[in-house]
């Protein structure tokens, strides 16, 4: 039997996602180290849990060992210590160093979180990457303009997603992105040269360091621009066909930056460019599944529950999933306005149209609070067998789905 703790602060969607995973493992018992009490546990969780260890500091990785430490006095032996969101990675990496735990350790845990050393490590290994610079003041931003021109990316350097990500096209845009960063000494910021195209992913499975898997999505459009327009509705498109000739072309490059960055076992999430030029450009990438509904996608098209998978990879490196069946695409639904809610939603008709190929939704409702963040109010996700009919589909949901804010 397998000994597996898992670390989260709070239970969130996609953790309670993990968790359900974990302890649906045949020979495989789970223990829980967070920050909620006991009271709070799902029911669910509660019945198939092997021990739970409430911390103050998730992020803390002395807390992290005194607790799997505990687990082990009571189970004789802890064999992976694992978690999912990705301000985790550093503090699990130095409390797996510091038990003697397979996995990722502390280096190639700050390779994936610190953007500016993960733009080092892969410039240096001779992969695509953009011009790019670490500010500690406006000093080091004027500087980096002068060398690379406008426009400019300025983003956290430990930063999730693409929050706080601002692009600077002169000087006065330049100068509010460092009012909001407002980066120093002890907070420095990313600077990166912007960089256009098709803007992808690609979602690897790795197993001691050799990638077995991947998959790939289109943005449409990016997410800097969803998160410059809030009012843009967007769409996450998964071809049916793995192997189309640009993520062809461009797997060679991902593997070799995640060699470069130490990955080992682990589900990872690229972001990277193809401009026109058709000269790739690595964004960034991160040791974790994917967000915006992709695994949820990838386990429609192959017929999976691709959580379940993440997984049985995560505690006995084995990964296997049959073909995959169908094209898959989200379309996220936002809307106009300044206010703070739901006031109207036109167009819901057209989710009956679609009929079956709606495989999933969360549709908006009059009244809800509008979302802080950029997955927006609400969702439609469909399956079909072929990818130009997805295409169409998701083009009639966000052009006749309508929302506005009162």
């Amino acid at each position: 039997m397998k000994h597996v703790v898992f670390v989260t602060p709070f239970f969130g969607s996609n953790v309670l996602r993990c968790l359900k995973a974990l302890v649906e493992l045949p020979n495989v018992r789970v223990g829980l180290i967070t920050h909620e009490p006991d009271k709070y546990i799902p029911p669910f969780l509660k019945e198939t849990l092997a021990g739970h260890f409430q911390i103050r500091n998730c992020g803390d990785a002395d807390q992290l060992i005194l607790a799997t430490r505990a687990f082990a006095k009571e189970w004789g032996h802890v064999d992976r210590l694992i978690g999912y969101l990705e301000q985790l990675q550093l503090p699990l990496a130095q409390a797996r160093e510091a038990l003697g735990l397979p996995g990722m350790h502390a280096e190639s845990a700050r390779c994936f979180r610190d953007k500016n050393r993960m733009k080092q490590v892969l410039g240096e290994a001779g992969l695509p990457v953009a011009a790019q610079a670490l500010l500690r003041g406006a000093e080091d931003a004027h500087r980096f303009v002068e060398r690379v021109g406008f426009p400019v990316v300025l983003k956290p350097v430990a930063g999730v997603g693409t929050k706080d990500t601002l692009r600077a096209s002169n000087d006065g845009e330049l100068g509010r992105a460092l009012n909001r960063l407002l980066p120093s000494r002890d907070n420095p910021v990313q600077a990166e040269r912007f960089v256009t195209g098709a803007e992808h992913t690609l979602e690897a499975v790795s197993i001691k360091g050799e990638v077995v898997w991947h998959s790939s999505t289109y943005y449409l459009p990016g997410p800097l621009q969803v998160v410059e327009n809030p009012w843009m509705q967007y769409c996450v498109l998964l071809p049916r066909d793995r192997f189309l000739p640009h993520v062809e072309s461009f797997r060679p490059l991902n593997a070799k930056a995640l060699s470069a960055l130490g990955m080992e076992t682990g589900l990872s999430h690229m972001e990277w460019f193809l401009p026109q030029d058709g000269a790739p450009v690595i964004s960034e990438v991160a040791a974790r599944p994917p967000g915006v509904n992709i695994m949820g996608m990838m386990g429609l098209a192959h017929e999976v529950d691709m959580w379940s998978k993440w997984a049985h990879l995560m505690v006995h490196e084995e990964f296997e999933v049959p073909e995959r069946q169908w094209a898959c695409g989200t379309a996220f639904l936002r809307g106009h306005g300044p206010g703070r809610a739901v006031s109207s939603v036109a167009g819901l008709e057209v989710v009956k149209e679609l009929g079956d190929a709606v495989v999933e939704s969360r549709l908006p409702q009059v009244g809800q609070p509008r979302s802080s963040h950029y997955e927006g109010e609400g969702f439609v996700t469909l399956r079909m067998k072929e990818t130009a009919q997805v295409v169409e589909g998701l083009k009639k949901v966000i052009t006749k789905v309508q929302l506005s804010y009162r």
